[in-house]
């Protein structure tokens, strides 16, 4: 009997017995205990001869047949063919699964090159030699590393597509995410990640963009807050929760929704400035134009300087905290109210001062008008009620400003007319002068009055060609205007022609008086005549000569009637003063003492004429 090994495996062994070198083999299968016959030594251990000896042995005891014992080998045998069978089957199952784990291996690892974007990579066996485990040893290294990478790579996908998510969410002013975003595990390149980080770097940008449009909205939105005296976080507050921390910057709303409405909120809030400006600087004006009426001191004044100092400002120029805010305005429309209750009680007042400053501008203009009558025109207005007080004080404001206007145009006449009156009084007193028969003795203060003398000669001899300027200004604003210039009532012209048929009139009064001086002085001369001789011419004319100074003063009266019209408020010369002045018989020394020097140093002397001798 001898024994051969078939197969062995850890758990199993096929064995075939011969008891002979003709009988057939009879094959075992016998299970060993793999883990303890690894560790017992071989002495004492159960064999599968040891166990075919004792099976024979009892056989023997037993006496079993032959037939028997070989079918009980035959069925060993069958049970050992059926062992190897089996194992050879899933050996042949291992193998394929080992292939196709050897294949799956090398396809994912081109799929992960692929997804990765590696054309090669360092680590992968370039020729498939060895077993089918020695290959798989060899790419699981490689398999491993671009697992780790693809997963580090979907990592990086995921924060930058969340960022993204995230930024176009706030930008679409999504306050919620869907989940976490889907990466496209087919395409894990760095050009594809470089292609997100291009496009959340486009968003970054945008979103800083954005942030500050609203920071600016914002502070926009702040200050008009402020100016108009509104409640800065209710308004920022009812356009987005989140525009009203002033912590957290980067968690403002930056969506487009928020943006728009900043902006509507922003224009709303500049155009509601810019009606409350108008309407304060309406106030404001009317405020001032009451204080000036009625005269109201700089202390009560002062308690709306706040209001006044914006009245010719800009909308961009009020930036003052509360100085357009509704208490303000209100406060100043009731201070309005006020002076406009106080202003009804006071219309005659104001009424009466606007006519006294009307009055004063005609009197200096030297216009003629009825006051009486335009006083008791205000009283039956006011006491009647037809008119409205702004109504009839807006009229006579009308009235003051064409009255300016009208003084304006007087002015270069009646400053013409000033010097011409100068000139008549230094004309006057220069005929007094030259009536005194004592004014070359050594008086004293006579030099002084031969000075003035000298002086008032050369004024005088002015006198022509200063009428001849105004009658010429005269009849252009005459033309102009078309109306005639009076002066206190009376026609300038007239006053001027007359006062030229006078001054005619004088001067051939004086050629005849010394007409008849010289005559006086010639029959003087001659011897006299006979008694009862022809009456001398001298006498006839001697009759006639209290006609010369009663001519001469009745043209002076006369002249000083019409000169004393341009009297007014300032004190200027009166009728009775000239009169006065007239019937002076002469000059005397005191003369000298009067301001007629001073006022006849401004008369023009542009063209100098010759003095008279």
């Amino acid at each position: 009997m001898f024994l051969i090994v078939l197969f062995m495996d850890l758990e199993f062994i096929l064995i075939c017995v011969y008891e002979s070198s003709q009988a057939r083999p009879v094959c075992f299968e016998l299970k060993l205990m793999a883990a303890v016959d690894a560790e017992k030594p071989l002495s004492g251990q159960i064999t599968c001869g040891s166990l075919l000896q004792q099976l024979q042995q009892i056989w023997d005891e037993v006496g079993e047949s032959n037939d028997d014992r070989d079918k009980m080998l035959l069925q060993l045998e069958q049970e050992c063919l059926n062992v190897y069978k089996r194992k050879v089957d899933q050996a042949v199952k291992s193998r394929a699964l080992l292939l196709q784990t050897l294949a799956d291996a090398r396809v994912e690892l081109t799929n992960l090159m692929s997804a990765l974007g590696e054309k090669s990579y360092v680590g992968i066996p370039e020729k498939t030699l060895g077993s089918i485990k020695e290959q798989l040893a060899a790419i699981a290294p490689a398999l491993e590393k671009l697992w780790k990478q693809k997963d580090e790579r979907m990592k990086e996908f995921s924060d930058v597509q969340s960022q993204i998510q995230k930024i176009c969410a706030e930008i679409a002013g999504v306050s919620w995410l869907e989940g976490s975003p889907a990466v496209d595990e087919s395409d894990l390149s760095l050009k594809k990640l470089d292609e997100f980080r291009d496009h959340l770097q486009d968003l970054q940008k945008e979103k800083s963009e954005r942030l500050h449009k609203v920071l600016e909205f914002v502070s926009n939105v702040h200050d008009l807050c402020a100016v108009l005296g509104l409640d800065f976080f209710h308004t920022v507050t009812e356009v987005h929760p989140s525009l009203n921390d002033p912590a957290g910057v980067q968690s403002k709303s930056i969506s487009n929704d928020t943006l728009a409405r900043l902006s509507e909120t922003v224009l709303s809030l500049k155009e509601d400035k810019k009606q409350r400006l108008k309407k304060l600087q309406e106030l404001a004006t009317q405020l001032v134009d009451l204080w000036n009426l009625m005269d109201t001191p700089e202390e009560e004044r002062s308690l709306f300087d706040h209001v006044t100092c914006n009245i010719s400002a800009s909308v961009d120029e009020v930036i003052v905290p509360g100085s357009l805010a509704l208490e303000v305005i209100e406060q100043t429309e009731v201070e309005v109210e006020r002076h406009d209750q106080l202003k009804a009680s006071r219309m005659k007042e104001i009424a009466f001062k606007k006519q006294a400053e009307l009055e004063e501008i005609f009197a200096h203009a030297h216009v003629e008008i009825d006051t009486e009558a335009a006083r008791a025109k205000i009283l039956e207005l006011i006491d009647s009620g037809n008119l409205e007080p702004a109504d009839l004080l807006a009229d006579m404001d009308n009235q003051i400003v064409k009255a300016k206007e009208e003084a304006l145009s007087r002015k270069e006449i009646l400053d013409k007319v000033e010097k011409w009156m100068s000139a008549c009084e230094e004309e006057c007193w220069l005929e007094d002068y030259n009536r005194d028969e004592n004014r070359y003795n050594a008086s004293r203060g006579a030099h002084l009055n031969l000075k003035r003398a000298e002086k008032a000669r050369i004024f005088v001899n002015k006198i022509p060609a200063l009428i001849d300027t105004l009658v010429a200004k005269t009849r252009t604003w005459e033309q102009d205007c078309g109306m005639t210039f009076s002066y206190d009532g009376v026609p300038l012209l007239a006053m001027l022609d007359e006062y030229v048929m006078l001054r005619h009139d004088r001067e051939e009064e004086k050629k005849r008086l010394r007409d008849q001086k010289k005559f006086q002085e010639q029959l003087s001369k001659e011897p006299e005549p006979v008694l009862g001789s022809t009456p001398s011419p001298a006498r006839q004319l001697s009759t006639k000569k209290v006609v010369g100074p009663r001519a001469n003063g009745n043209t002076n009266e006369t002249t000083s009637r019409r000169l004393s019209l341009n009297a007014h408020q300032n004190g200027s010369r009166s009728i009775n003063r000239n009169r006065k002045r007239d019937s002076t018989p002469a000059a005397p020394v005191h003369y000298v003492a009067m301001s007629k020097e001073d006022a006849a140093s401004h008369i023009s002397t542009t063209e100098p004429v010759p003095s008279t001798p």
